[in-house]
């Protein structure tokens, strides 16, 4: 990935809605070039699609929480993955190091309602234990910059 399809990706952070002739002002080329370039990264990975970004709790869903969930004995990520994705509220979920074998992030419209998804997590079979750890407020949500940042 060079210099001109970072700067690609960066508008398209900014503005996936942008057209080709806009992104081409910015970067120094044609639309139908920056088509090809934006087709290229598609087809290698580094762009996953174009999405709208949605404020959940306008949707009904404000309350949230990150639960540390322990599997009973040897669980493949597969059968992990397998075990969440009936449950509506879990909108993404992370194998980790450590204690947990996951990072499970629940969404729900209220308490009662985080409660409830809780009851139904905690009752997949092969859950041992859980530890829930709910949201107050989001200090810092971005999406990762085309470029690694270095330092401070």
């Amino acid at each position: 990935m060079d210099s001109i399809d970072q700067r690609i990706v960066s508008q398209l952070v900014a503005d996936a809605r942008s057209s080709y002739a806009e992104i081409g002002k910015v970067v120094g080329l044609s639309a139908p070039a920056v088509k090809r370039r934006v087709d290229r990264l598609l087809d290698r990975g580094v762009l996953r699609g174009f999405t709208a970004v949605v404020d959940p709790e306008a949707l009904g869903w404000g309350t949230e929480a990150f639960v540390e969930v322990r599997y009973r004995g040897n669980v493949s990520p597969g059968q992990i993955r397998a075990s969440l994705e009936p449950l509506a509220e879990v909108v993404a979920a992370y194998t980790v190091s450590g204690a947990a074998d996951a990072i499970v992030h629940l969404r729900a419209a209220d308490i009662h309602h985080l409660e409830d998804a809780l009851e139904r997590l905690r009752g997949v079979d092969m859950i041992d234990r859980t530890v829930s750890t709910v949201v107050l407020s989001t200090l810092l949500e971005r999406s990762p910059a085309p470029e690694p940042r270095n330092g401070p």
